[in-house]
């Protein structure tokens, strides 16, 4: 009865304010799942409508055309070993800027801390020619390697609010106990970082899989492709394949979406663990 109570016309407006919110935040994935089973003539006639007959033709013609299992290959490694070297080196760094409190160690977080505002385009012309000095370009490796420095910032900054919120007693502990200052931290501190780990993959694959600016700097060779390069592909000087290029951005979609709905909630548990300082 006291919840009842509680609920009045405020609520009830939030309520449907949020629904009407929800359902223009998906407007864009309506149209793109519908114009991607039209043809081209359809989708020119009539976008908003749905399509005479659920037509998979263009979801063929794409996976054909794109070569849809090698760029999805490209695309999954170059996310998953950034993600792996991100994490282990954002941790790692965090961890021993966290326990080791210097004047130098705090100018180096903030150092990290200032990256995180500086715009990729103001720096994009710079690193090709640097990539280009040091043979990083047109590779897999390299494409990496720039994640690597663009991504560690970001993750750096959520560890160390992490990691200072776990108590020092523990690590302490495990040392009279005859642990190694390694062993402190990869059987101790690691595994306790699983939540905000978990957020940082997350993060960092959402990032990374829909990233288009930097492989396309990076990357030339047409089998190294991402999936976000061969989409772009249907996108010409003088024709732009709608019908196709909107297949091509529900198969490179998928997968993402998969992973984020499956990891959603570990965001929040890892950014408001995070921000508790101990």
């Amino acid at each position: 009865m006291e919840s009842g109570k509680n609920y009045n016309f405020r609520l009830f407006s939030l309520e449907v304010l949020g629904i009407v919110l929800g359902l223009l935040f998906l407007v864009p994935f309506y149209f793109v799942i519908v114009n991607s089973m039209k043809t081209f003539g359809e989708l020119l006639v009539n976008s908003a409508n749905l399509p005479q007959s659920f037509n998979l033709a263009n979801y063929a013609k794409v996976w054909e055309i794109m070569k849809f299992p090698r760029v999805f290959s490209n695309s999954l490694i170059i996310t998953v070993v950034s993600n792996l070297g991100l994490v282990l080196i954002s941790s790692m760094a965090a961890y021993r800027l966290v326990r080791h409190p210097s004047r130098f160690n705090n100018w180096l977080f903030l150092a990290f801390v200032a990256a995180m505002v500086i715009p990729f385009q103001s720096i994009m012309i710079p690193l090709v020619k640097v990539a280009s000095e040091v043979g990083l370009m047109d590779s897999r490796l390299g494409l990496i390697i720039c994640y690597f420095g663009f991504g560690v910032s970001l993750n750096v900054f959520l560890y160390h609010g992490f990691i200072k919120s776990i108590p020092k007693e523990i690590e302490e502990s495990a040392t009279v106990d005859g642990c190694t200052p390694y062993g402190v931290f990869w059987k101790i501190i690691f595994p306790l970082l699983k939540p905000m780990s978990v957020t940082i993959v997350l993060l960092n694959s959402l990032w990374i899989w829909n990233d288009f600016l930097l492989p396309l700097l990076v990357l030339n060779n047409p089998d190294l492709r991402t999936i976000p390069l061969a989409t772009y592909s249907f996108f010409g000087q003088y024709t732009k394949q709608w019908d196709m290029a909107l297949a091509a951005l529900v198969l490179g979609v998928i997968p993402i979406i998969i992973f984020f709905l499956s990891m959603q909630r570990f965001i929040i548990e890892g950014i408001t663990a995070g921000s508790v300082k101990g």
